[in-house]
């Protein structure tokens, strides 16, 4: 009696299990640590009901005014360093020409008078903004 040896085949595939448990977990980790980080100036919002944002198009450029009428950027060289108001028409045209679609929030201190929040409004409308989210706290 002949016993044929038998061969195996090689496989030829690439295992993608260990690069999928992987992925999962970056994804979970970034899920996670992606509400704790946030950017800019401390200021005390508002209260009321809104909707959340979609950031499907990227996170949103935020201009924050401060208590003290102060202007500050999210896409500044240094997001706690105050800007004036030419400084601010420029970055944002140039963050607008780079991505057309990114939307534009505003987050202004309950304190700030109405006057500099529509001086920032008209700023971001000559920056070439037609639409500014304004950013509340959740009403309790």
């Amino acid at each position: 009696m002949r016993f044929r040896a038998q061969r195996k085949k090689i496989i030829a595939e690439i295992n993608v299990v260990p690069y999928i448990d992987v992925s999962l977990v970056l994804l979970l980790v970034f899920m996670m640590t992606a509400p704790l980080i946030e950017q800019g100036v401390e200021v005390d919002l508002p209260n009321a009901q809104a909707n959340s944002v979609d950031t499907t198009q990227g996170l949103p450029l935020i201009v924050s005014i401060d208590s003290n009428g102060l202007f500050y950027l999210s896409n500044a060289d240094d997001p706690s360093i105050p800007v004036d108001q030419q400084t601010m028409i420029a970055k944002v045209t140039a963050a607008r020409m780079i991505n057309p679609k990114q939307s534009i929030m505003m987050k202004a201190d309950q304190a700030v008078p109405y006057g500099k929040v529509v001086i920032a409004m008209a700023s971001l409308q000559q920056a070439g903004v037609e639409k500014v989210g304004l950013m509340t706290e959740g009403a309790e």
